[in-house]
């Protein structure tokens, strides 16, 4: 799940195209918005919202 301690990767899995302006605004703030970009993120509980909110579009990538 997570990368080191305090971190959480997540890879976009879905296309954001045909959701809610909520959804994709959601991928854009976590730095994704195209298929299968990753990104490293803090493990805050305000990303882990913003992952929960679009969690059919992303998947938590494990590491190692």
């Amino acid at each position: 799940m997570a990368e080191s301690k305090g971190t959480v990767t997540v890879q976009q899995i879905r296309s954001g195209l045909g959701r809610k302006k909520d959804q994709r605004a959601t991928l854009v703030g976590l730095g994704l918005g195209k298929l299968n970009r990753t990104r490293t993120l803090e493990d805050t509980p305000a990303v882990r919202g913003m992952i929960d909110k679009v969690k059919h579009l992303v998947q938590v990538v494990e590491q190692g």
